[in-house]
């Protein structure tokens, strides 16, 4: 059976999409920790991050470095990178923007219109 992650990539599952290209997808976490967390994903079905071939590793990697940039010009506020592994056996990454207002452990509720409106303003590309 498919991980969630392959059945959002897929379109089975809608998702917040920000961004995507060949080897990566990504979009908003569900459950955020503050407004704009963002989960990347390979488009390839791996377990954990370190089990990734080296090439989609890189892409996984490039779309981490090129997202963050793209957050903080966009919402003004530091990139947390987590890579935890716990959650879905599908290697991800976790940006969290980072400001006065993150609390460690917390997570918020958003409206439908708040992640619509949300991943508008992140979306690249």
């Amino acid at each position: 059976m498919s991980s969630i992650f392959m059945r959002i990539i897929g379109g089975e599952i809608p998702s917040y999409k920000v961004y995507e290209d060949d080897k990566t997808y990504a979009f908003l976490d569900i459950h955020p920790d503050t407004k704009g967390h963002v989960l990347v994903v390979p488009k390839v079905e791996v377990d954990r991050v370190y089990d990734l071939a080296d090439e989609d590793y890189a892409a996984l990697m490039a779309t981490v470095k090129k997202l963050a940039r793209h957050m903080e010009d966009v919402l003004g506020a530091r990139t947390l990178i987590k890579v935890i592994g716990t959650d879905v056996p599908h290697a991800h990454v976790h940006l969290v923007p980072f400001d006065a207002t993150w609390v460690p452990g917390r997570t918020l509720e958003l409206g439908d219109e708040e992640m619509k409106e949300i991943a508008e303003k992140l979306r690249l590309g």
